[in-house]
């Protein structure tokens, strides 16, 4: 009886802790595009639930959450699995991608926000099944050039789109990126920045492109404040994963 009892008080106080954490992120996202003068409906919150159990998103999504971004596929999938039962939860794939999971990878995500080489795109979209609409990518961008991320180079990216774009099971809607750390809100408007001309310019050449994935828990005001359309916020929603 008392495991159970204490059981339940946890499940409790974690669907209060996390709705109260959506409430907080919510408000911030709702300051900062007032602070830009855009519409807070402009900004898409991707709670980002790698590391964290199925329960934590059931939780969630009872608070309103319906996007969720998975970096690790074989958890995402086995996830995915145990919440088949909510019909409008749409996932985010935002993690790196192996030529080898790009399967999985199709079948099974909504978007896809972080490609970064023509061979993955072309498997992404002869693997997407004809009875899914299109998948909508990002392209991720290596705005820093860090030799430890992923992502195309600035001078690389026009070819990237280029071959993207021609791709009928994937749908190009934008680019994606995670700068590099920084406290100091001069650099991180910098870095997004650069993201936001490079959109722009894909733009000026034709492509029919929306969306800013950038902004995480640390910097989503300076993101919005530079255009960001999606921010993906992990920790400040769920707290810190702590493995057994």
């Amino acid at each position: 009886m008392f495991v159970e009892i204490r059981h339940v008080i946890m499940h409790m106080s974690i669907n209060h802790t996390i709705a109260e954490a959506l409430a907080k992120v919510t408000a911030r996202i709702h300051q900062a595009t007032l602070a830009a003068q855009r519409e807070p409906e402009s900004v898409r919150l991707i709670a980002v639930s790698k590391t964290q159990p199925a329960d934590a998103i059931t939780q969630a999504y009872a608070c309103g959450q319906r996007d969720f971004g998975e970096n690790y596929l074989q958890e995402a999938l086995e996830k995915q699995a145990d919440l088949i039962h909510l019909p409008d939860i749409q996932w985010h794939f935002i993690g790196p991608i192996q030529s080898n999971k790009t399967r999985p990878i199709a079948e099974n995500f909504a978007w896809i926000h972080s490609i970064d080489r023509e061979k993955v795109a072309q498997r992404l979209n002869d693997q997407r099944p004809d009875n899914l609409p299109p998948a909508q990518v990002c392209l991720q961008v290596n705005i820093d050039d860090e030799t430890t991320k992923s992502g195309v180079r600035l001078a690389e990216l026009p070819a990237l789109a280029a071959a993207v774009s021609k791709l009928p099971r994937l749908q190009l809607r934008g680019l994606m990126a995670i700068p590099a750390a920084s406290n100091t809100p001069a650099q991180q408007h910098a870095a997004f920045a650069k993201l936001k001309d490079a959109l722009e310019e894909l733009k000026a050449q034709g492509y029919p492109v929306d969306t800013l994935s950038m902004g995480m828990s640390g910097d989503l005001e300076a993101a919005i404040a530079e255009g960001s359309t999606m921010v993906r916020v992990g920790t400040d929603i769920f707290g810190v994963r702590i493995k057994a």
